[in-house]
């Protein structure tokens, strides 16, 4: 705190046998950002009640299909989708990252080459791609490819390689964040590569790759929005089916977003407890 920003204050000490004059350090009143800060809140305000008191919200059919049947329907498809994706994403995430930090060049040059490709590629090129997987190969081992891959085969597909390119990343930057010397010390004791992999480095590595993976796990559950492009029946798609036929484009969209908010806001608070078990020992807890 510097000189500029400090008021000195006289205060007498009694019954001491310091000088009367002992100079007090109080801190500057700083108007501007209180004030700063009312402008911010009387604007929030506005925002809120504007929201709240307009009438083309239409919050009494926000009621009434937020808890609806097709809503929940597709809550539910997102919600697995998102599970699913995640799970699979990092398991052949964590592969691709082993990859990329092994000796081996010829595993070296695959991991990095997935991770650009699938980094390089827009996801919904991705499940374009994927969804029209029949006209480059109509069957697969004897059987149509249109009754192999449904579209929620396809977003399954399509968002599990994608994820897994940016899990790989993730992973392999909370490896690299272990120190060496704990690498150094399960190899005197004569662990396995595995098992100094599974028992040493990734416990370590999690308090590093929590907090991107709760990032991206957020991400992916707003992310299959975007299967909606191909007649998958998430949030998106139940609330848009219904709007086709009402109209009511706002209120619907409004039900989307209330459950997305309602959802990633548990999937927040979530993290913040993943970290903070993770966290344990280390010197900065959270």
């Amino acid at each position: 705190m510097s000189s500029s920003d400090l008021t000195l204050v006289k205060a007498t000490a009694p019954g001491t046998p310091e000088p009367a004059d002992v100079p007090l350090i109080v801190p500057r009143r700083r108007l501007g950002q209180w004030t700063a800060a009312f402008v911010v809140l009387a604007l929030l305000g506005l925002a809120l009640t504007s929201v709240i008191r307009n009438d083309a919200f239409q919050w009494d059919v926000v009621a009434d299909y937020f808890t609806s049947d097709s809503v929940l329907r597709g809550l539910w498809l997102t919600l697995w989708l998102t599970a699913v994706v995640m799970a699979l994403g990092f398991a052949l995430g964590t592969l691709l990252a082993v990859f990329r930090l092994s000796a081996n060049p010829v595993l070296r040059a695959v991991g990095w080459g997935y991770v650009w490709l699938f980094r390089s590629i827009p996801i919904l090129v991705q499940l374009l791609l994927w969804f029209n997987i029949g006209a480059l190969y109509p069957r697969v081992l004897g059987v149509r490819t249109v009754d192999l891959f449904g579209p929620v085969t396809v977003a399954v597909i399509g968002l599990t390689l994608h994820e897994a390119a940016y899990a790989a990343e993730v992973v392999r930057g909370g490896i690299l964040s272990v120190g060496h010397g704990q690498i150094e010390a399960a190899q005197a004791l004569g662990l396995s590569r595995w098992r100094r992999l599974r028992r040493i480095v990734l416990p370590q590595a999690m308090r590093s790759i929590v907090p991107p993976a709760g990032n991206m796990l957020i991400g992916t559950l707003k992310g299959t929005s975007i299967v909606s492009v191909i007649a998958v029946q998430d949030l998106l798609y139940s609330t848009q089916l219904i709007y086709h036929q009402t109209y009511q484009v706002i209120p619907l969209l409004m039900v989307a977003t209330l459950w997305y908010t309602v959802v990633t806001s548990v999937l927040g608070v979530g993290q913040h407890y993943v970290e903070r078990h993770y966290a344990r020992g280390a010197e900065h807890t959270r």
